[in-house]
């Protein structure tokens, strides 16, 4: 039987808009689009880098708590309102994507808090030994 799970963060946007911050399912987990908010004090910095670095704290925590790392994620989307904020992000993002290389969009759109910068959701695949198991060390 596929395993299908949610993991919580702890946000209050989970328990008042109705989601999980990732869900695993079967060998995939899917991080949903996780901004800069730090969840244990729910502030988020004027700074689109610093929530860039924390969006990936946020975003790396989900991912542990499925059994992965960054190294794991096969894909990427980074939702931003302003263009010219992405390419400030870069060299936070190359640290913990630029081995990986996942796929990756950039869209400029509105965020739901005028405080957002910038969003990050990724996919992964759960590591897997050859026989088919769950790795034990994740």
């Amino acid at each position: 039987m596929r395993e299908r799970r949610a993991i919580m963060s702890g946000s209050v946007f989970e328990e008042r808009i109705g989601y999980a911050r990732a869900v695993v399912d079967g060998d995939r987990v899917h991080v949903s689009g996780t901004t800069g908010f730090d969840y244990a004090t729910m502030t988020i910095s004027d700074d689109v880098v610093e929530q860039a670095e924390q969006c990936l704290r946020n975003i790396g925590a989900a991912l542990e708590a499925a059994g992965c790392s960054f190294a794991d994620v096969v894909r990427v989307r980074y939702l931003l309102t302003d263009r010219d904020d992405f390419e400030p992000c870069w060299p936070v993002l190359r640290r913990f994507f630029g081995e990986v290389r996942p796929a990756a969009t950039m869209l400029v759109c509105g965020l739901a808090d005028p405080r957002m910068k910038i969003e990050i959701e990724v996919d992964a695949a759960r590591p897997w030994t050859p026989d088919g198991r769950d790795d034990p060390a994740a």
